[in-house]
């Protein structure tokens, strides 16, 4: 049972999200996502010394990665390089066996998903977002297709800023509970509803990148239309129990039991550093495809129109010369580096290069420190370069 003072009301307030981040499935209805019955895919361990490793931060401080886990509110801090787990902490009453929520890192899952039914032929990045959701034909969404849903080029106004508690991403968070006192006599009773609420655009589909959360519940719908089962089901069989997880994972629903996967996933740190791990293998693990290697291929390699709009949106600051493609974060494309992020500190960090995987969950006090983020990625190169 959740604790007194923690309540649906203010879950996600600092210093409750301590507790709450690792314990959603009390506080909101969720899916299972089950592990299965295998055997999980094993990880050797080799520790190293890792924590020593010294970074310059953006101020100009020198720190080292201990300092940066005290400093940035961790929970768990893993290191693995192919199935070397290398380093393994864990802060605020998390284990290895603990599940934490995992915020926008849920949509990297989204976006993979889609890659493996592109590539099964159930459907096309280039499909009109309505030939599956007829029931948006008359919204922003009327010329959107499957693409722009990954990449965050969609037409739809919707604000983001998670400082303005009015915000639309808060009113759409009101239909899972995230937000009950949004919830009126007249709100949308489930995200398809509250999608169809959207009637402007505020741009072009394909001509500027804009992250806007919908987009992936939008997406998530698109997927469960085309993959003819409920979207927990195909991430579990498709993506999920394929890793040889050794947890089951979760994610918070609507009332019609619609999986909320613009941020609603919880998992372990280990289960991520196997998600991590096929995505620099090129969509291999555990010796079998299981991603399109075509897919990793076009989420890192893109046209420079793609880096273009990452600049010039409101963060081409945070990621200078990177872009953002197929619901990831790419960081240096010549390393194969992608990301996975998700607010108050939640990263999958992927450098193909060194072969490395690292992931961080937190429970940051602001839901978008960006210079915080920018020191722990940071942070995450020292530890590549002390290997």
């Amino acid at each position: 049972m959740p604790e007194p003072r923690v309540t649906t009301t203010h879950w996600n307030q600092p210093p409750h999200n301590r507790w709450s981040f690792q314990h959603m499935q009390s506080l909101f209805p969720t899916a299972r996502l089950r592990r299965g019955l295998g055997p999980a895919q094993p990880f050797s361990s080799q520790a190293k010394d890792l924590l020593a490793a010294q970074y310059e931060t953006g101020s100009g401080e020198q720190r080292s990665v201990s300092q940066s886990l005290a400093e940035t509110y961790t929970d768990a801090f893993l290191v693995a390089r192919g199935d070397q787990l290398l380093l393994e902490h864990y802060e605020n009453g998390m284990a290895a066996d603990s599940l934490h929520l995992l915020n926008s890192v849920t949509k990297s899952f989204t976006g993979m998903l889609a890659g493996i039914l592109v590539a099964d032929g159930r459907l096309a990045a280039e499909d009109a977002v309505t030939r599956w959701l007829p029931e948006l034909g008359d919204t922003a969404f009327a010329d959107t297709c499957v693409q722009h849903l990954l990449d965050m080029t969609a037409a739809p106004a919707y604000g983001e800023d998670y400082s303005d508690v009015q915000a639309d991403f808060w009113q759409e968070a009101a239909v899972v509970g995230w937000r009950p006192d949004l919830v009126g006599v007249d709100s949308p009773r489930t995200l398809l509803e509250y999608a169809a609420t959207l009637q402007a655009p505020d741009q072009p589909d394909g001509q500027a990148f804009h992250y806007r959360s919908v987009l992936t519940n939008v997406l998530g719908m698109v997927l469960e239309r085309a993959g003819g089962a409920p979207l927990q089901t195909l991430l579990q069989n498709a993506l999920w129990q394929p890793l040889g997880p050794e947890q089951d994972a979760n994610i918070v629903v609507d009332p019609i039991g619609f999986p909320y996967v613009a941020a609603g996933m919880s998992a372990s740190a280990r289960d991520l550093l196997r998600f991590g791990q096929l995505l620099i293998q090129q969509g291999r693990y555990g010796g079998r495809q299981l991603l399109p290697a075509g897919w990793i291929d076009q989420t890192l390699n893109v046209d420079p129109k793609w880096q273009d709009m990452f600049a010039a949106s409101e963060y081409g600051d945070f990621i200078p010369g990177g872009h953002y493609r197929n619901q990831m974060w790419v960081r240096r494309a010549e390393r194969g580096q992608l990301l996975a992020l998700g607010i108050h500190g939640q990263i999958i960090y992927m450098d193909s290069a060194s072969e490395c995987v690292i992931v961080k969950l937190s429970t940051q006090p602001e839901a978008t420190d960006l210079q915080m983020f920018t020191d722990n990625f940071a942070a995450m190169d020292a530890v590549v370069a002390a290997l």
